[in-house]
């Protein structure tokens, strides 16, 4: 018998279960790839749209950035539930269901009034709607891998940037023709006319890979580096939110930004897609590295490119330079997410993935929304955004001092086993 250490787990190759790893796991993982690509195109509104939006509310940058900061932390906290409950009624009727939240949340925020847009975009697109559709498709995509688990994650993740490549540069001139509520409701005609059909083309788990899952795999309730396996939990949990918290500024605000220092709003859209666009093609080389190296020293290697890359956007205001520093930025915080699903299946069982994956992202999740309303909260207090920068910067080093000392304790706890 073959074994091969992934991360801190010793798995057996010959224990993988039939049909993992396959065409079949391939074809799951680009169908769900196209379904995010959607999907994740619906929280973006809200930023593209953020000064059309604010000027028509007559409020403040914080205030509309609030609701996409409820979208975000309704997806984190709707993940939980919903990837406990695709477990028990199937992933297809999650999704659908999902589908259908995000459509009636950008109809209910296209209303006009503040309220109607946290409502839409707290409770429906987020908590009911993406909380619907992202943790779930990662946890059902997981269950089809073992050998290229990290670089099939990191595939199906790159919808995010595939949307954010697409999507904002559209967004901004059909805003300018057309209007940002308009918009809304084309857009949830997309996601209908879309995504519902494909949850058809999402097939059941291998009969092998359900047992596998249900028997719990490798890395049961033993305990991590001599702690509680809850505790470990809480570590990649804090670590996550701190290491979102500086990667939401630029993501929600930069298009915002670009306009505050004289740059078209064309430009920053563009300069938004040139991000997600970088942060797609990396992501790719970051899940090859995951399976490589583990999901936790991936995690650690993506935020101490983030921190070096954000701190460019406190040293340059020139549109060339704000476009390789935007670029830098996409190429070093693509693979983090990701890699901290890769590292909760290296630590934890298949059978506990279901709600530890989902607990993960949520908190990252949290970090998001609370960094978008956050850098929207500084802007609102000091009139321009290298406060938001600089707040980034001090969390993303904390996110690397929790990283960093886990890793060391499991390092440290191997080699007093050998």
């Amino acid at each position: 018998m073959r074994w091969r250490v992934r991360g801190s787990l010793t798995e057996s190759i010959a224990s993988k279960p039939q049909g993992i790893d396959g065409p079949a796991a391939w074809r799951t993982a680009w169908i769900v790839l196209g379904i995010l690509s959607i999907s994740f195109g619906s929280p973006l509104l809200i930023i593209v749209g953020m000064k059309p939006i604010q000027l028509a509310l007559g409020t403040d940058r914080s205030t509309v950035a609030l609701a996409g900061s409820f979208a975000w932390f309704g997806t984190a906290a709707g993940g939980i539930l919903m990837g406990w409950l695709a477990d028990k009624i199937g992933v297809r009727a999650i999704l659908a269901f999902g589908t259908v939240m995000v459509a009636c949340g950008l109809a209910v925020s296209s209303l006009g009034p503040i309220w109607t847009l946290y409502l839409g975009h707290g409770l429906m697109l987020g908590l009911l709607g993406n909380g619907a559709i992202y943790a779930p498709l990662l946890v059902y995509v997981s269950r089809w891998f073992e050998r290229r688990r990290g670089t099939a994650i990191a595939l199906i993740s790159s919808g995010q940037y595939i949307a954010g490549i697409v999507w904002p540069s559209l967004f901004e001139g059909a805003i300018g023709a057309w209007g940002w509520q308009v918009v809304m409701l084309i857009y949830a005609a997309i996601m209908l006319a879309v995504i519902l059909p494909a949850t058809f083309l999402l097939k059941p788990l291998p009969v092998a890979a359900v047992a596998h899952a249900a028997r719990g795999g490798a890395g049961g309730g033993h305990r991590i580096a001599g702690m509680n396996p809850n505790v470990a939990q809480v570590m990649l949990c804090v670590a996550g939110f701190c290491c979102c918290i500086p990667m939401a500024v630029p993501q929600a605000h930069l298009v915002a930004f670009c306009s505050d220092i004289g740059l078209a709003a064309g430009r920053g859209a563009a300069m938004l897609s040139v991000m997600l666009a970088a942060a797609f093609v990396s992501r790719q080389l970051w899940g090859v590295l995951a399976d490589r190296i583990g999901g936790l020293r991936t995690v650690l290697a993506g935020a101490i490119c983030q921190a070096i890359c954000i701190s460019g956007f406190l040293l340059t205001q020139d549109e060339a330079g704000l476009f390789f520093v935007a670029a830098a930025f996409g190429l070093g915080f693509s693979g983090i997410i990701p890699a901290y699903s890769v590292a909760v299946r290296d630590l934890f069982s298949a059978a506990q993935a279901s709600w530890r994956i989902p607990l993960t992202l949520s908190t990252a999740q949290i970090g998001m929304a609370f960094g978008a309303w956050f850098a929207g909260r500084l802007h609102d207090s000091y009139g321009y955004y290298a406060p938001a920068f600089a707040s980034g910067i001090a969390f993303n080093l904390l996110n690397i001092l929790i990283v960093g000392s886990l890793i060391v304790m499991l390092v440290n706890a191997k080699r007093k086993a050998a």
